[in-house]
């Protein structure tokens, strides 16, 4: 069988094998072929068909405008390559080549996969693309892309000194100076990711964007479909080139192989280009939304289609995940394990499921990771600590007695195991402790050589969590209100997501609010302990409806009210 909008007409189907009989019914071709087969024995079938394509999911084959120019795109993900074309419209059945040919009115630069081997003008204005994949390929992944580009080329230097064309393909109205600078920096975007995971996955064709008229991006492979060139946005489609194209996932169970790699690769280009803090502001931000999340990080309902691309739970706790298991195993061994599993021959240009990571995690590691994947990718939620610290003199020094419990809204797991981290300074000098929380009330005792001034958990936040912190005999007499900070949010006025960006002077009990103009709260944002540091917060206003509002920052030792404007 081939799965096919029932909508669209089939003419005739034939084979190398003779007559055939078929059925079109409930978007699926049933075809009976006229002999038995062996295994592995290969035969013909071409389907002669026509119609106007439908629009499912996130659009599957849309007809729009720019500008009163028609623009033809496609994005098929996740069920919607049928919608245009016979296919089994399932990321697991990779075709091990394509050729895509698209006849079309002059007027049209038509863009997809691959390598364009060439252009035929047909004599009666029409010309005739043909675009050629000679990598393995999922359904969802086979895009065009047509309208009145304008194109801009130029070069990616390989690991090798090989050179391979960047494409770009974008609206006329749109080109400027700046954007062809945005379209330039993927080059090093491209560098920067084939020294981790290894050299860009499709060398011999190209890479390159189509812009088009919808809200995001699409990592069609070789050719993604955007939207705007935003360092952020550019950098999660690219990264899709290994995660997500070239190693695939086998269902949409486990998108968060998709979709939290690229999310935390926009992380690591940050560290790269800013370095390790602006890589923690970065992830401090998808900790946030992570906490959003419902059900497991596998994606159990995969019949709906915002399920499997919750942003919360698919990109973000995705992220966060290989966040913390950085955390857990250490940089060197989680940048080996990132190249390992691209360049797994087994995995690579195919598709993979969660245990296939796992898999190559503990291997490379050496450690054993059933307890980690078990409780944030098949468990629920994140553990709330309640930590209780006292301080009590000894002599000269202090016995420090620290109890971590955890309260969770789940029971799945019954609480979480992880390595913690506690900072803290004595005499302007700080000592980082590391130990390990594996049961639901914990204890553990310590020495300090003098009177502790400063006491923080998970200091470097690496953990998905919530924080209630009780310090007794601890003095926090090196509270610096200066540094604690509101920014105003940006881009303001906005329509409809906006960031919010704060500073704290110190660790401290946050609470981040929305208000309309009557004072009432309407979302709040943060509400927890959080550590010193700046922090980067999302809000989409997509349920409100347009005008002023308020968003307010209250710790324990500071209080400040900015004005934000929602466009409708």
């Amino acid at each position: 069988y081939l799965e096919l909008m029932k909508s669209m007409m089939v003419d005739s189907i034939t084979s190398t094998l003779g007559n055939i009989v078929y059925s079109h019914n409930n978007n699926k071709i049933n075809i009976q072929l006229p002999v038995i087969l062996n295994y592995g024995e290969e035969f013909n079938v071409t389907v002669y068909y026509q119609g106007v394509p439908g629009s499912s999911g996130l659009g599957s084959f849309e007809f729009t405008t720019h500008q009163g120019n028609p623009i033809i795109w496609s994005l098929s993900e996740p069920y919607g390559s049928m919608d245009w074309w016979p296919c089994k419209d399932t990321p697991e059945d990779k075709a091990d080549s394509a050729d895509i040919w698209i006849t079309a009115h002059g007027f049209f630069t038509s863009a997809s996969n691959g390598k364009l081997i060439e252009i035929v003008n047909n004599g009666n204005n029409t010309k005739t693309y043909k675009w050629k994949v000679s990598y393995p390929i999922a359904t969802y992944l086979i895009s065009v892309a047509m309208t009145n580009y304008d194109e801009y080329t130029h070069d990616y230097v390989a690991l090798d000194g090989s050179i391979m064309k960047l494409h770009h393909f974008t609206y006329p109205e749109n080109w400027s100076e700046t954007r062809r600078l945005q379209m330039e920096a993927t080059s090093d975007m491209i560098h920067e990711f084939a020294k981790m995971f290894g050299e860009y996955p499709f060398l011999r064709e190209k890479y390159g964007h189509a812009e088009f008229s919808w809200g995001g991006g699409m990592e069609h492979q070789t050719l993604t479909s955007i939207v705007a060139f935003s360092t952020n946005l550019v950098s999660h489609e690219l990264a899709h080139q290994w995660f997500g194209d070239m190693i695939t996932c086998k269902d949409w169970h486990n998108i968060w192989l998709n979709e939290g790699f690229a999310t935390y690769c926009e992380a690591l280009y940050t560290e790269k280009k800013q370095g390790f803090n602006a890589y923690k502001s970065a992830m401090q931000g998808e900790l946030s939304a992570a906490k959003n999340a419902v059900g497991t990080l596998y994606c159990q309902d995969i019949a709906n289609v915002n399920n499997i691309f919750s942003g919360a739970r698919s990109y973000s706790k995705g992220a966060a995940v290989l966040h913390m298991l950085r955390w857990v195993i250490g940089d060197s061994l989680f940048f080996k394990t990132l190249y390992n599993y691209a360049n797994h021959p087994q995995l690579k240009y195919g598709v993979a499921v969660t245990e296939d990571f796992k898999n190559v995690a503990e291997q490379t590691s050496n450690t054993n990771l059933d307890y980690f994947f078990n409780q944030w990718v098949y468990g629920e939620g994140y553990p709330r600590y309640n930590v209780n610290i006292e301080s009590v003199p000894n002599g000269v020094s202090y016995n420090i007695k620290m109890i971590v419990s955890q309260t969770n809204t789940t029971n799945n797991p019954d609480f979480f195991v992880m390595p913690i981290q506690i900072k803290y300074r004595v005499n302007s000098k700080d000592t980082l402790i590391t130990l390990l929380n594996n049961q639901k009330v914990q204890e553990f005792n310590f020495v300090s050589p003098g009177k502790p001034t400063m006491f923080s958990f998970d200091p470097n936040g690496w953990l998905l969590k919530n924080v209630s912190l009780n310090l007794t005999g601890i003095s926090d007499d090196e509270i610096n209100i200066k540094d604690y900070k509101l920014e105003q949010n940006f881009p303001n006025p906005f329509n409809p997501e906006t960031k919010i960006v704060y500073s704290l002077g110190k660790s401290d009990n946050v609470k981040l609010s929305v208000f309309d103009v009557l004072g009432k709260e309407i979302k709040t944002l943060v509400n927890e302990y959080q550590n010193s540091g700046t922090y980067t917060v999302n809000f989409n206003a997509s349920e409100l409806s347009g005008g002023v509002y308020f968003y307010k920052l209250q710790t324990d030792n500071y209080k400040n009210i900015k004005k934000l404007v929602l466009l409708k």
